[in-house]
């Protein structure tokens, strides 16, 4: 009999809600191979068909958000009004997908000496995503609506501190009236990846995650020759140069930092702000996150929960010490508060410099390294000065010189003027560097885990 079990537990009590058996190796057997079989049909069916389901998903996400953003606010800590939002971008992937993924995917004519020849998109079979805790639902969507409209299946191997998102993931895909195989969830441990990587019936694996954990996934799926998508962490810069509106910006690089608690590979971390304004940025910057009330997620008057476990909240704490302890000074917070849960406040550290954690690690947390540069041109060096290349943003009046930047001079997968990173169904999504390779989203998401097939008639 296993006696396995992955817990549920509530970050801001600390209370275990659920327990549930992780499934076996036959059972991780069994569920691959009906997600393979099922892949034979799914493939086959039409577009409409497809579509149809998918936007019965969307609905379907739409009228149970408040359920789903409660069970993420009790397993994971997100706030009530985020959760919602949360569900609400699901539910516009689904329908995006629905809408654009028959004509994504049609055959692109190419001009030849031969009578035809084009390109055919062509789904590939059963795919893996590993995907995080931190927004348990979306992650998992944005992976699986262009996936399956695309005519594969899929299986979730989610994070452990979040089992019952994962399986309400699996359920919401057969009450929408998918086949039951699809999409299906694995209840495993990180041990077991390997096995599942290596499975002849999986074709292809996409992960959201630390970089180490891509690493670890890219390696075990080149030494068997599967394709990866990999978005890994991110240290992303903001660069404040002296004709900003300052207020506005402050606002919205709080905005940023504090979103889902800090935990999000695209949050605004390093803020590198020029000289001349330097000051009164950081005024405005250090009023707007002391404005955040943090508290229980379930709770209407709370902006900001607790993190998702409290040994992810020690590892924060202990960047915090070990940046302060090397010469970073603390504008506010820094300090783990004195009540139950995994609870960190906004943190604000200046004098950051290379060779501390703050300048060259990813703090996944409510913390921003504000950064002091001379001028515009050291911002831009400083600012790709880092292993990662996720997102990044400008805040200028210049809008022409903000575009310039962006687009020429940041080294990142999603560059923004005026405005924090975020990601959208229309848009890519992905980084380089350390933050990983591929794209999600838009066209280039769904074509990702697709056969690009050369097809040449004389």
């Amino acid at each position: 009999m296993r006696e396995i079990m992955m817990k549920s537990i509530n970050p801001t009590t600390g209370e275990t809600i659920n327990s549930f058996e992780t499934y076996s190796e036959k059972g991780v057997e069994k569920i691959i191979n009906a997600a393979d079989k099922c892949w034979h049909s799914w493939q086959k069916t039409s577009f409409s068909h497809r579509s149809q389901i998918m936007q019965n998903l969307a609905s379907l996400l739409k009228s149970k958000k408040e359920k789903l953003a409660h069970l993420m606010a009790i397993e994971m800590g997100k706030v009530k009004k985020e959760g919602i939002a949360e569900i609400e971008k699901c539910a516009w992937v689904c329908d995006y997908y629905a809408q654009n993924a028959e004509s994504f995917l049609e055959n692109e004519l190419i001009k030849t000496e031969a009578k035809k020849s084009f390109v055919s998109y062509q789904p590939i079979g059963t795919i893996l995503a590993v995907m995080p805790w931190n927004f348990p639902f979306w992650q998992v969507f944005r992976f699986a609506a262009p996936t399956i409209m695309a005519g594969n299946t899929a299986v979730l191997k989610h994070a452990s501190n979040v089992p019952g998102c994962a399986l309400e993931i699996e359920d919401l895909f057969r009450e929408a009236g998918f086949p039951e195989n699809v999409f299906r969830t694995l209840l495993i441990g990180s041990r077991q990846v390997e096995n599942v990587i290596k499975h002849p019936a999986i074709k292809a694996v996409s992960l959201t995650g630390s970089t180490p954990a891509g690493k670890s996934v890219a390696s075990i799926a080149g030494s068997v020759l599967k394709k990866c998508v990999l978005e890994l962490g991110g240290s992303d810069p903001y660069l404040i140069l002296k004709d900003a509106n300052l207020e506005e910006a402050a606002k919205i690089c709080a905005t940023g930092r504090l979103l889902n608690a800090g935990q999000s590979c695209i949050a605004a971390k390093r803020f590198i702000v020029v000289d001349e304004v330097y000051f009164e940025f950081l005024e405005h910057f250090t009023h707007e996150m002391n404005e955040a009330h943090f508290g229980d997620p379930c709770d209407p008057e709370t902006t900001m929960g607790p993190l998702a476990r409290e040994d992810l909240r020690n590892e924060l704490h202990n960047q915090v010490v070990d940046s302060v302890n090397k010469g970073a000074e603390v504008v506010i917070g820094g300090e783990i508060p004195n009540r139950k849960g995994a609870f960190y406040p906004p943190t604000i550290l200046e004098n950051i410099q290379p060779g501390m954690p703050a300048y060259d690690e990813e703090l996944f947390g409510p913390v921003a390294a504000v950064i002091r540069v001379k001028d515009e041109k050291e911002a831009i060096k400083v600012a790709n000065d880092t292993g990662f290349g996720l997102g990044a943003a400008v805040f200028t009046a210049d809008i022409k010189k903000g575009e310039n930047i962006a687009e020429i001079q940041l080294e990142a997968g999603c560059c923004f003027v005026n405005d924090f990173v975020k990601s959208d169904p229309r848009l890519p999504f992905g980084g380089i560097k350390e933050s990983g390779y591929g794209r999600e989203l838009s066209s280039f998401g769904i074509k990702e885990f697709m056969n690009a097939k050369t097809v040449v008639v004389k």
